[in-house]
């Protein structure tokens, strides 16, 4: 270690340093103090307190190796509120830069939204696939219950039930929810600039403000540049002249962006293009300064990073690519609080990286759009491809092969076509009645909307772990599941008895600090041990011992 330049003199003051690699991994993990690595031929050497002195040559009047060392490289502290944007985070009012995605269904529910909440994280209540009283409900729960911790809710595109999309972002309105998780969104609709435009003003000082903030999930160029964009003209025209937004929202849409956030969506579950993220990253990155320069924002808006992270190694990388805040889906679905059975957290508590597939998606069934899933303990991919195959080669479900038609209602169905239409119309006269007039007229449509039956159903079978429909589970998964269940094997969260949201979500920040401190170490000529970046989970007790004070959750 002697080659390597010196950085300075740590002044002992009466203090002894530490040696072996064991009291240098322990002074690494207490991630909220700075250490000294000092020059030492035999072993890593550290220090802690003491004094510093910046200079290239040996102070006066000390004798080196007695009262004085070489340092050769220094660690400053490095908290997990570190990470990230800080304006992210003030406008969020969160402490960490770290987001709880919305897995449909309530599967984020309102128990995970507030443990997210009271740690300082966001959470956003998984509304899609419910229907409007039931969103209500949890947001008057979480209004009640979180007494000003932030919370979002989710806003998923219903191509095909745009009154739904619409009634949601009214009663968002209405209640006052003032982030929302924009996610399936292809392009720009009327009812998501009504609402990123409603309450659009100037402050005293000339500041434009937006209080009701979007966070996109998106992984494709062409439609992130529309969140990255102002809302378009003709949509804000329309709303202007049907009085829903006042000439003043008119006037100041042209200078915001769509998106106050916008999460580059890489390999993840449900709906996702499976993309990478050191590729996805630097591309949103790039176009988002394109388009901050070419609009003239105040603020360009924030980037995150999702899908695939699940270990501190992923969340260290995410932080350095320079993100934003990153953002969690998959492994939240396995933990305690989420809204799903407890067959499906043991299911996920045991898959392995490659146990996902893609299958189509129930909400965008006859465009061909596909969700990821787990399909290790199930065969619901498989029988769901089936369907779609099915539905592409025939026009109507009468000319389908009998061997087909007889699978489908035995093994998917369990009773007759017509029967599962009556259900099905009787589902969408509350809902959507548009739909039963044009299945009536079009035998086609009619075959998909109970195709999409089956699979709504898949969803809500896992989710309340019926033990009948076991094979028929569809579950929303991407491969950062298996990369989480690697990391914590043999570890206090290798089941799922233990998995709590802010538990897992703290030791993926924590260890992100760790890895990133150690990272300065190497980059400053520190020679570590093999396996000495290999950061474990820790309780949160221990946790709190090397934040420095208790991490909210305590």
């Amino acid at each position: 270690m002697n080659d390597q330049p010196v950085l300075g003199w740590w002044l002992k003051n009466g203090l002894d340093p530490e040696t072996g690699a064991e009291a240098v991994r322990s002074a690494t993990h207490q991630v909220a103090r700075p250490l000294f690595l000092l020059q030492n031929d035999r072993d890593l050497s550290l220090a802690r307190g003491g004094a510093f002195v910046a200079a290239d040559h040996l102070p006066a009047g000390r004798t080196p190796g007695s009262d004085c060392f070489p340092v050769q490289a220094y660690v400053p502290p490095l908290h997990p509120e570190q990470f990230g944007s800080a304006r992210f985070k003030a406008d969020l009012n969160i402490r960490y830069p770290y987001v709880i995605g919305a897995m449909a269904n309530g599967i984020t529910s309102v128990e995970m939204v507030k443990a997210a909440g009271k740690a300082g994280m966001i959470g956003f209540f998984g509304a899609a696939g419910l229907v409007p009283a039931q969103i209500d409900d949890a947001i008057l729960h979480l209004q009640r219950r979180l007494d000003g911790a932030p919370f979002g809710f989710n806003l998923i595109h219903s191509p095909f039930d745009p009154e739904l999309e619409k009634t949601t972002v009214a009663l968002y309105l209405k209640r006052g929810v003032q982030v929302v998780s924009a996610s399936a969104f292809m392009t720009i609709t009327p009812h998501l600039v009504h609402y990123r435009l409603k309450g659009l003003h100037r402050s005293d000082a000339g500041q434009i403000i937006a209080p009701n903030r979007v966070i996109a999930k998106v992984s494709r160029e062409e439609v992130a540049a529309r969140f990255l964009s102002p809302p378009p003209e003709k949509a804000v025209a329309a709303l202007r002249g049907r009085a829903l937004i006042t000439e003043t929202e008119a006037r100041l849409a042209a200078s915001i962006p769509m998106a106050d956030g916008l999460t580059a969506e890489a390999d993840s579950g449900g709906h996702t293009d499976n993309r990478a993220a050191l590729t996805l990253f630097p591309i949103m990155t790039a176009l988002r300064d394109v388009m901050t320069a070419r609009h003239g924002y105040a603020q360009p808006p924030c980037i995150g990073l999702a899908g695939g992270i699940a270990t501190p190694t992923a969340t260290a990388a995410a932080f350095a690519m320079g993100a934003d805040y990153v953002l969690t889906g998959s492994i939240n679905q396995s933990c305690l609080e989420a809204g799903t059975s407890e067959a499906v957290r043991r299911m996920l508590a045991s898959a392995g990286q490659a146990d996902v597939t893609m299958a189509p998606a129930a909400d965008m069934f006859e465009m061909g759009v596909k969700v990821q899933v787990l399909k290790r303990g199930t065969m619901f991919a498989l029988r769901a491809a089936k369907l779609y195959e099915l539905y592409d080669r025939h026009p109507r479900y009468e000319d389908i092969p009998p061997q087909d038609r007889s699978f489908i209602e035995k093994t998917l169905f369990r009773r007759s076509f017509e029967e599962e239409w009556e259900s099905t119309r009787a589902y969408f006269a509350g809902r959507d009645p548009a739909q039963i007039e044009k299945a009536v007229n079009d035998p086609r449509h009619r075959m998909a909307l109970v195709f999409r039956s089956y699979l709504g159903q898949s969803s809500h079978w896992a989710n309340a772990g019926d033990p009948a429909r076991r094979m028929d589970y569809q579950i929303w998964c991407g491969p950062a599941m298996g990369a989480f269940n690697r990391w914590t094997s043999g570890t206090f969260l290798e089941g799922p008895e233990k998995r709590r949201t802010v538990t897992v979500a703290l030791n993926l920040l924590w260890g992100a600090a760790v890895l990133e401190r150690l990272r300065l170490m190497r980059h400053q000529g520190v020679v570590l041990p093999p396996g000495f970046d290999a950061v474990r989970p820790q309780p949160l007790n221990v946790l709190n011992a090397h934040l420095g004070g208790c991490p909210a959750a305590c």
